[in-house]
């Protein structure tokens, strides 16, 4: 790939051309966490609505995440990364001042939840943008041979920035009032775009534009891979706490921070493994490693082994999403990757989508140890999946 890099930036660490553009992915996911954390307790008793409403309100941005998905990896493509990401910032900006108006008209509660949606939607549409966007426009800055790293460190600002938001979202909800949260949203936005501004651009590759759904169906065996690997992290996001209460143990809070140190940690010490052993490999162990902690958790005796498991889960997922995602988007022409990211992303949204009810479904009777068999079974599909995308595709060269 061929990348607009002026005099001064080559100057510049590697590590840090990236740091500089996945920063905006950081400031983007802030917001989300903030609303995510504060979001349902504001709905549900505030505003005085069941659960399910209150449901509805989180599950908008996913599906505007979902739709949206192919119009960030095509803007990206024709338009550059650097526009897509601003337009990202834009939207989640618009998202915050919307959430200062639901605040406003909190007393009626219907108009409150209706601007909310509203919110949420854009959002969602900013979300799509912004990961795309920057992980094209970090490639863009440092080559195509880094695409792995470039994956990895937005991942890595993605899941940190989640991590900060939520207890961020609820310090500022209870010390100054929900509309805090669209006033932090439209400050943080407002910086992001000002710093994105100052960012050199990557150059728009030249090429012929595939159709989507062409793309859709390159990278769509990997897509699959990535969906079956990511039920795992799915059923521990959503399940863990409901399982330890279900088995009388305390600790479900800590066994979520392993799991995530293990995660961010596997990103940032062994990230180089894709880059040296290749995507296919590096895909196969993560998501064996991902199975074997999911059988550890569906046969844990006690508290202790159950957060071994969910550590082997964090060590095992961290790498699947970059691993896959370098191979899937060597299957298209360069001036098309940006489309191939967004249809690849596709999958772990339709993913993690499912697995609440799917997860709920076959722990209905208040057993979570088939639930855990069943993703780590996915988990090996998975494995299997990858061993024959290598043995067809593992040599050939793409584009």
């Amino acid at each position: 790939m061929n990348t607009h890099v002026e005099p001064r930036e080559r100057d510049t660490p590697l590590t840090l051309r990236i740091v500089q553009i996945v920063l905006f992915t950081f400031l983007a996911y802030l917001v989300i966490g903030m609303q995510l954390a504060v979001l349902p307790p504001f709905v549900h008793d505030d505003l005085g609505f069941g659960a399910v409403l209150a449901g509805l309100v989180i599950s908008t941005q996913y599906v505007a995440t979902l739709l949206s998905r192919g119009f960030a990896g095509r803007t990206s493509d024709t338009a550059g990364p650097k526009r897509a990401a601003l337009i990202g910032l834009v939207a989640c900006a618009g998202s915050g001042l919307l959430m200062i108006a639901a605040a406003m008209v909190r007393g009626w509660p219907l108009a409150s939840v209706g601007v909310m949606l509203v919110a949420r939607l854009a959002l969602g549409m900013g979300e799509s943008c912004v990961a795309t966007g920057c992980i094209m426009w970090g490639i863009g800055r440092v080559g195509a041979e880094h695409t792995a790293k470039v994956i990895s460190w937005n991942g890595i600002a993605t899941y940190g920035a989640l991590a900060v938001g939520a207890p961020l979202g609820v310090l500022l909800t209870g010390a100054l009032g929900f509309a805090s949260i669209g006033v932090a949203s439209l400050v943080l936005m407002v910086l992001g775009l000002w710093l994105a501004w100052r960012r050199p651009a990557a150059r728009v590759e030249a090429g012929e534009r595939m159709p989507m759904h062409h793309v859709f169906g390159r990278v769509a065996p990997y897509g699959m891979g990535l969906a079956l690997g990511s039920v795992g992290f799915g059923v521990i996001a959503t399940f863990i706490t409901l399982y330890y209460a279900s088995e009388g143990w305390a600790g479900a809070a800590p066994t979520l921070s392993v799991f995530g140190v293990c995660f961010v940690g596997v990103r940032l010490v062994l990230g180089w493994t894709i880059a040296h052993f290749g995507g296919y490999r590096t895909a196969l162990v993560s998501l064996l490693i991902e199975g074997v902690g999911l059988v550890v958790l569906a046969t844990a005796g006690h508290a202790g082994v159950a957060m071994l498991g969910a550590a082997l889960c964090g060590i095992g997922f961290s790498l699947v999403f970059p691993a896959l995602g370098v191979v899937a988007v060597e299957r298209v022409s360069t001036s098309n990757r940006g489309a191939a990211l967004a249809a690849y992303s596709v999958f772990i949204d339709v993913a993690l989508g499912v697995t609440g009810p799917l997860g709920g479904w076959i722990a209905s009777g208040g057993r979570y140890g088939p639930m855990f068999v069943v993703a780590a079974s996915m988990a090996l599909a998975a494995a299997v999946l990858t061993t024959c995308l290598y043995l067809v595709y593992g040599n050939k060269t793409t584009g």
